[in-house]
C-alpha cells in the first residue's frame, strides 16, 4: 500500500495488484485507491501498468469532472457501493435490522494487509454494529483475479443483497455478452447494447440453470475472438444469482454479482458472497476464455486422479432408458467396450420401482426385480471387458409416489400443493437428517461395489431460491467427496442446468446439454468453451435418428463433434453397421492417442469469414503442435470455402499441417487444394494472416486438421 496527502486533500491510499508471470511478466493490473477513510475503488483495470507508475497520479486522474445538475463531489463507485454516500446507483449492500427497519450503514477504513499474492481489505460500521471484508487474489498461471465480500453483524440482520466486489465496466466498449439457454440449447450468448440504466439479469430456479449461467463478457470496441481487448466475470454459486450490469448518468458503468436477492430467508450474524472470477485481456474473448479455461482446470476441480487419462464413457440412457434387462445391458457393454468405451455408466432405472420417471425416486435400494442378484453381476461383466462403473442418482429429488415420501412428506422443500417438475419435488437440503439419509444410501450401493463415478442429476428447477437448499447439496457433496475420494462426479441438471465454478469444486465433469443432435451441440460446445476446458466438458455421439431433434447425421460428423470435448457415447451399439462402427473407432483411437495434450490445451473459437463455420483451435500453452476442428453448421452464401485464419501461432515458426480425414470429402469436391493431397509446411504468419483453404463440403460436416510446429 502507499499514501499520500496534498494540501487540502485527503489522504489518499492506493494499492496494486498484478499476476506476475516469471517467463511473460504481467498480464494485467488492477490498481485500487481509497480517499480518507472512505472505501477503496478501482481505479484501473486492464494491460498491465509500469512498476514505477504513480499510482496517487492513476487515482486522482481517474476523478471524473462536476458540471450542472450533478452534486459538488462525485460519490465514489467503490467496492461496496453506499446509498449513504448520495451513490446514484445501485448499492452494493442492502439489508434491514432485526426488526425489520431499513439500514443505511457508512462504512470507514479500519486495516488493509497485501501478500504476494493478495490483497484483504476491512471496513467497518461502529453505530451500525457491520464490518466489511474484501479479499481478492491474483493467479498469474491462470491470470484470473478472485474476489469475495463477507459481511458480519454485532446483532443478526436480515440481508436482501450483497454484492462481491464491485468492478468498474470499460467505457469504450459498446456492448455486453451474457448467457442465456434453454433445455436442449444451453449457451446461448446474448449481446446487448451498453445504455443508460440497468441491465439486471436474475435467476431464481434456485439453480444455475439452462437459462442464466453466470457469465459476463465485455468486448471493448473492436474486439473479436482472436484480437481485441474485452474483460470477463463469472459468478462461482450453483443457487440463484443476480447480475447488474449499470451505465450511471455520469457515464460511469459497474457490474455486481450476488446471490439471487432475497435467497437469505433468515435472519443472521454473518454472510458471505461466492467467489467472483474475472480477467482482463488483449487477445480477444480468447484471453478470458483461456483464463476460465485454466483457473477451472488447474485450480478448481479437485481431481481424484490426475494422473489417469479421461476415460471414453458409455452411457446406456439412450439404448434402454428404463427397461433395464441383464443380458441386454451385457451384451451392450460388450460391444461398447470393443469400440473403445473405458466407462460404463448404468443411468436412471436400477433402484426402487422406477419403470418410469413417476415413482420411486430417493428410494435408493437396488431393484429386485430388474436385479435379481444385485448389480454384481453387471458390475463384474463390465470389469471384464476392461471398463470401470459409474452409476446414476438424482439424490436431491424426490417423487411423491416413493417410500421414502411415504414416511417423511416434512422432508421436501416448499408448499405441498406446489406444482411438480417432472412428476419430482425437492428434498430440503438444509435438514441434517435428510443429508444423513441420502449419505447413507448413497455410501451403501458405493461401499458394496467398485464403483468410480456419479452422473449426479437435478432434473427440475426448485420452487423457490433459498442459499440453505445450495449449502446443503455443497455440505452433502463435500462429505461424499471426503469419504470416497476416488469417485468421479459428473454435474448434470436436465442437462446444463447446474454448471458454474461452485458445483464444479465438488464435480470433475458437467452435462453440457441433453441434446444429442450434433449440429446443435456444435454451438453449445463452441460459446460454452468462453469458460469451460475440455477435461470437464462430457459431450457423447448419440444415436443415429436423434431423440431430442429427430434429425439424422453422418457417424462422422457425429464422432467428431463429440471428440472436440470428452468423448462418449450414448446409443444402442446394437444400431451401428459395420461402416459406423468403424468410423466410430477410429475417431475414438485417435480422440485416446492424442487426450494427453488436448486434455491439458487452450480452446481458441476462430474468427471465421463464413458464418456457416464455427471452428476452433486446440492448442497446448508451448504452442509446439494445434488441431483445429471446423464444423459446417448451414450452407455457405458463396460457392467456395473462405479461408479460415488460425490464431496464437509463432509467425516466424513453420508448421506442418494435414488435414486427418481428408477421405471424407465428397464427390462434389472435384478441384485440387493442397490439404485434399497431404501434408503441406507454411508459416505461422501465412497460416494467421491468409489463412487455411479447405476443401467443399457439404453442411453438418466437420474438417479436422493437425498442425505440428518443425
Amino acid at each position: 500500500m502507499t499514501s499520500s496527502t496534498s494540501a487540502g486533500a485527503p489522504l489518499i491510499r492506493t494499492w496494486r495488484l498484478d499476476d506476475h508471470d516469471p517467463t511473460n511478466g504481467a498480464r494485467q493490473t488492477m490498481v485500487l485507491a481509497a480517499a480518507g477513510d472512505r472505501q477503496p475503488q478501482v481505479v484501473y483495470w486492464g494491460a498491465p501498468l509500469p512498476m514505477d507508475e504513480n499510482l496517487e497520479t492513476v487515482a486522482r486522474a481517474n476523478a471524473i469532472d462536476v458540471t450542472g445538475g450533478m452534486l459538488d463531489a462525485n460519490p465514489d463507485l467503490g467496492l461496496c457501493p453506499e446509498a449513504s454516500r448520495s451513490f446514484p446507483g445501485q448499492p452494493g449492500l442492502i439489508l434491514r435490522d432485526g426488526n425489520g427497519v431499513p439500514m443505511l450503514p457508512r462504512f470507514a477504513y479500519r486495516d488493509a494487509t497485501q501478500g504476494p499474492t493478495s490483497l484483504d481489505f476491512t471496513y467497518g460500521d461502529a453505530d451500525a454494529g457491520l464490518t466489511l471484508r474484501f479479499r481478492f487474489t491474483t493467479d498469474a498461471a491462470t491470470r484470473v483475479i478472485t474476489a469475495k465480500t463477507v459481511l458480519t453483524a454485532r446483532t443478526p440482520v436480515h440481508l436482501h443483497w450483497l454484492a462481491a466486489p464491485v468492478l468498474p465496466a470499460p467505457q469504450h466498449s459498446d456492448e455486453m455478452i451474457d448467457v442465456t439457454g434453454r433445455w436442449c440449447g444451453e449457451f446461448q450468448l446474448n449481446r446487448t447494447a451498453w445504455s443508460p440504466g440497468i441491465r439486471a439479469r436474475e435467476n431464481r430456479t434456485g439453480r444455475t440453470g439452462h437459462e442464466h449461467f453466470p457469465g459476463l463478457l465485455i468486448p471493448c470496441s473492436g474486439a473479436t475472438n482472436t484480437q481485441g481487448e474485452a474483460y470477463g466475470f463469472h459468478y462461482g454459486w450453483s443457487g440463484g444469482h443476480r447480475m447488474i450490469a449499470e451505465e450511471l448518468p455520469d457515464g460511469r458503468r459497474q457490474v455486481q454479482w450476488g446471490h439471487a436477492a432475497r435467497m437469505e430467508t433468515r435472519a443472521g450474524t454473518r454472510f458471505e458472497s461466492a467467489t467472483l472470477y474475472v480477467t482482463c485481456s488483449q487477445t480477444g474473448l480468447n484471453g478470458c476464455a483461456t483464463a476460465f479455461q485454466r483457473h477451472l482446470r488447474d485450480r478448481i476441480v479437485n481431481w481424484p486422479r490426475p494422473g489417469v487419462p479421461r476415460p471414453v464413457h458409455y452411457n446406456c440412457w439412450e439404448a434402454v432408458y428404463f427397461n433395464h434387462d441383464l443380458p441386454v445391458l451385457k451384451d451392450i457393454a460388450s460391444r461398447a467396450a470393443e469400440l473403445g468405451a473405458e466407462r460404463f455408466v448404468l443411468d436412471d432405472g436400477w433402484f426402487g420401482q422406477r419403470d418410469d420417471d413417476t415413482r420411486s425416486l430417493s428410494d435408493w435400494t437396488v431393484d429386485p426385480r430388474k436385479y435379481p442378484d444385485g448389480l454384481g453381476p453387471l458390475i463384474d461383466h463390465v470389469h471384464g471387458t476392461g471398463m470401470t462403473f459409474g452409476i446414476w442418482f438424482e439424490p436431491e429429488m424426490i417423487n411423491p409416489d416413493s417410500d421414502l415420501y411415504r414416511a417423511h412428506p416434512e422432508w421436501t422443500l416448499g408448499a405441498e400443493d406446489q406444482t411438480l417438475g417432472r412428476q419430482q419435488k425437492a428434498l430440503n437440503m438444509a435438514l441434517p437428517k435428510v443429508r444423513d439419509f441420502i449419505f447413507d444410501r448413497m455410501a451403501a450401493i458405493l461401499t458394496a461395489h467398485e464403483i468410480d463415478y456419479i452422473k449426479w442429476d437435478h432434473n427440475r428447477v426448485l420452487p423457490m431460491p433459498d442459499a440453505e437448499q445450495t449449502r446443503g447439496s455443497y455440505a452433502l457433496l463435500d462429505r461424499l467427496r471426503a469419504d470416497f475420494p476416488n469417485v468421479e462426479i459428473e454435474s448434470c441438471a436436465s442437462g446444463g442446468g447446474r454448471i458454474d465454478f461452485g458445483i464444479l469444486k465438488r464435480a470433475q465433469r458437467v452435462w453440457l446439454s441433453d441434446s444429442n443432435d450434433a449440429l446443435e451441440r456444435l454451438r453449445i460446445q463452441h460459446d460454452a468453451a468462453l469458460f469451460l476446458p475440455m477435461a470437464v466438458s462430457g459431450s457423447h455421439v448419440g444415436p443415429r435418428r436423434c431423440h431430442t431433434s429427430g434429425r439424422v447425421f453422418d457417424i462422422s460428423f457425429r464422432a467428431w463433434v463429440a471428440a472436440q470435448r470428452h468423448l462418449g457415447f450414448e446409443m444402442d451399439p446394437r444400431e451401428l453397421t459395420d461402416h459406423e462402427a468403424a468410423v466410430l473407432t477410429e475417431v475414438t483411437a485417435w480422440w485416446k492417442a492424442n487426450r494427453d495434450w488436448t486434455t491439458l490445451a487452450d480452446i481458441l473459437r476462430l474468427d471465421s469469414s463464413d458464418p456457416a463455420i464455427l471452428a476452433e483451435q486446440q492448442m497446448p500453452r508451448d504452442g509446439h503442435r494445434f488441431v483445429v476442428f471446423a464444423g459446417k453448421a448451414a450452407t455457405s452464401n458463396q460457392i467456395a470455402p473462405r479461408p479460415l485464419r488460425l490464431t496464437a501461432l509463432d509467425p516466424a515458426a513453420r508448421y506442418r499441417i494435414e488435414l486427418i480425414n481428408r477421405n471424407d470429402a465428397p464427390d462434389l469436391s472435384r478441384g485440387d487444394p493442397i490439404l485434399k493431397e497431404g501434408p503441406m509446411d507454411v508459416s505461422g504468419a501465412w497460416l494467421m494472416q491468409h489463412g487455411v483453404t479447405l476443401p467443399w463440403s457439404f453442411p453438418e460436416t466437420m474438417w479436422v486438421i493437425e498442425g505440428h510446429r518443425l
